[in-house]
C-alpha cells in the first residue's frame, strides 16, 4: 500500500479543555475539524457527536437511540483550528474537564459527473447512470463540480445553471462557470466553482424546458455521489480514509450506497437522523452477516437486515431493509473508515484473560484506540487516547456506550512503538478466548531521515 500520510495530527487529534460555563472558543487542533466526539470526563454527560455534513448544533448521542437533536448552545462553528461551543452543560460545564476528539473529512471538493440525457417523461439529464433523472443535486460551497456532457445524448442540449426553477434564461447563474465545446462531442462540458455564499441553483437545457432540477450549494464540503442504488451526499478523504456519508433510505434489500473512499471500508458506523434507533456498526473482521450497537454492551449478532450479508465494495456498501440502517424515506448519516498504514488500523485479537495479554501489532505508537468484545454480551465499548493519560499504563477508561465519568479503576493497556499491549483481566478488553475488534489512530507515523513514513517492526 503506497505512503499517504507523514503527519497523521494533520487529520487526527485529541484535545483536552476545561469547561467554564459558558461560550467557547477551542484551538490547538492542527485542522479545520469534519467529525467532533466530545465528552466530559468528570461529570455524568453524554458523549456528543457533531459533524460538517448534518451541520454545526446537529448532535447524535452514542450512548443513546435518540433521534439527533439541535443544540442551539453546542458546537455551533468549526474553523482552522478548531471550533466553537455555546454555553451547554455538554460542552462547557463550567470546571469540568473535557476530552474531544477530532477527524478530517473531506477538504473542498471537486467532482466530475457524466451526463446522459434520457426519456423520462419527457427528455431528462441523468447523472453517472443513476437509477433517477433530474435529481436534486448537492454542490458544496468552495468546490469545483464538472458535468461532462461528451455524451452523443447531449446534442442539442446545453446544461447551465440559474437560480429560477427550469431555467429562464434570464436568470442564468455565471459566477465561476465556464463552458467547453459543443453538447454531444467529445470534450464538452459546463463546470462550476461554486461560489462562497452562493444561492440555490437550478440546472437547466437552455433549449427546453423541463429537463433538469435544483442543485442545494450548502457549506458542509459534501457533494452528490451516484455509486449506488440510493444517493448519497459525501465528504470524503481518501488520504486520511475517512468519509461522512448522508443518505435517505428506500427500505429495500439489497440497496447500496456510496462512500467515496476508493478502498473497502473496514469499519462503518451508521445512525437513522430522524427517528429513534439503534447504532449500527460494520467491522470486516466480523464480516456483512453480523453487527454490533454503539450504544450497547451486546455482542455481536446476526441478522440479513442489515448489511444484507453483503460486503461493502470499493465504492458503496450494501444495507437490508432494517430501519435503523435502510428505513423507507429516513434519514441517515454513515460515519466510514479504511485503513491507511502507518496511520490507521482496524481489526480484531483473542483475548487470554491474563495482566499479561495480547499485543496487538499497528505498526505505530498509538493514539487512540477503541476496543469492543463482540463474543461476550454485557461488555462496554472501551476507549483511550495517549493524552488524558500520558505515560503507561493507560488506566483511564471511558465508555461510548455510557454517560459514565471516565473510570480509573482498571489497568488496562500499554501503548507501544508499534502497537499496544493488554496488561488487565478485565473482560472488557482481553476476555478469554474471545473475539475482540478495535480501531486505531496514529498522530505520527513513524518517518526516515527523508521523511519517509515507516512501519515500526
Amino acid at each position: 500500500m503506497a505512503w499517504t500520510i507523514n503527519n497523521g495530527k494533520l487529520y487526527f487529534n485529541t484535545v483536552l479543555y476545561t469547561g467554564n460555563g459558558s461560550g467557547q472558543t477551542i484551538s490547538g487542533v492542527g485542522f479545520q475539524p469534519d467529525w467532533n466526539w466530545t465528552k466530559c470526563r468528570t461529570a455524568t454527560q453524554s458523549h456528543v457527536l457533531t459533524d460538517s455534513v448534518r451541520g454545526v448544533t446537529k448532535t447524535l448521542f452514542t450512548n443513546a437511540t435518540q433521534a439527533e437533536s439541535t443544540q442551539s448552545s453546542g458546537l455551533t462553528a468549526f474553523n482552522s483550528d478548531g471550533y466553537v461551543f455555546g454555553s451547554s452543560t455538554l460542552w462547557t460545564d463550567n470546571s469540568q474537564t473535557f476530552a474531544s476528539w477530532n477527524w478530517k473529512a473531506g477538504t473542498a471538493p471537486s467532482n466530475t459527473y457524466i451526463v446522459k440525457v434520457v426519456s423520462d417523461s419527457g427528455n431528462k439529464y441523468r447523472f453517472d447512470n443513476f437509477g433517477a433523472s433530474a435529481v436534486t443535486l448537492e454542490i458544496s460551497e468552495g468546490g469545483t463540480f464538472t458535468f461532462d456532457q461528451s455524451d452523443s445524448s447531449n446534442n442539442g442540449h446545453p446544461l447551465r445553471f440559474a437560480t429560477q426553477a427550469d431555467g429562464a434564461n434570464s436568470s442564468q447563474y455565471t459566477t465561476g462557470v465556464t463552458t467547453n465545446g459543443t453538447p454531444g462531442q467529445a470534450g464538452a462540458y459546463t463546470r462550476i466553482t461554486v461560489a462562497a455564499s452562493a444561492p440555490t441553483l437550478y440546472y437547466y437545457c437552455t433549449q427546453h424546458s423541463g429537463m433538469g432540477g435544483q442543485a442545494n450549494t450548502p457549506t458542509t464540503n459534501s457533494f452528490s455521489n451516484f455509486s449506488g442504488t440510493i444517493q448519497s451526499n459525501i465528504s470524503p478523504n481518501t488520504t486520511a480514509g475517512f468519509s461522512i456519508v448522508s443518505y435517505t433510505g428506500n427500505g429495500s434489500a439489497g440497496a447500496t450506497i456510496g462512500h467515496g473512499l476508493s478502498q473497502k471500508p473496514s469499519i462503518i458506523i451508521t445512525k437513522r437522523r430522524d427517528s429513534t434507533s439503534n447504532w449500527l456498526v460494520y467491522s470486516s473482521e466480523l464480516g456483512a452477516t453480523k453487527y454490533l450497537e454503539l450504544e450497547t454492551t451486546n455482542a455481536g449478532q446476526t441478522a440479513t437486515s442489515r448489511w444484507n450479508d453483503t460486503e461493502p465494495t470499493s465504492s458503496v456498501f450494501s444495507v437490508g431493509t432494517s430501519t435503523s440502517a435502510n428505513p423507507s424515506s429516513g434519514t441517515m448519516i454513515a460515519y466510514c473508515f479504511a485503513e491507511k498504514q502507518g496511520y490507521s488500523k482496524f481489526g480484531s485479537y483473542t483475548g487470554n484473560g491474563s495482566t499479561n495479554g495480547t499485543f496487538v501489532y499497528t505498526g505505530f505508537k498509538p493514539s487512540f484506540v477503541l476496543i469492543k468484545n463482540t463474543s461476550a454480551s454485557g461488555q462496554s465499548w472501551r476507549l483511550t487516547d495517549n493524552k488524558r493519560f500520558g505515560y503507561n499504563p493507560k488506566n483511564i477508561m471511558l465508555y461510548p456506550n455510557l454517560s459514565n465519568a471516565e473510570s480509573t479503576s482498571e489497568l488496562t493497556i500499554d501503548y507501544l512503538s508499534n502497537g499496544f499491549k493488554i496488561r488487565a483481566t478485565d473482560s472488557g478488553v482481553n476476555g478469554s478466548g474471545n473475539t475482540l475488534i478495535y480501531m486505531a489512530f496514529a498522530e505520527n507515523p513513524f518517518t526516515s531521515s527523508a521523511g519517509t513514513p515507516v512501519t515500526a517492526r
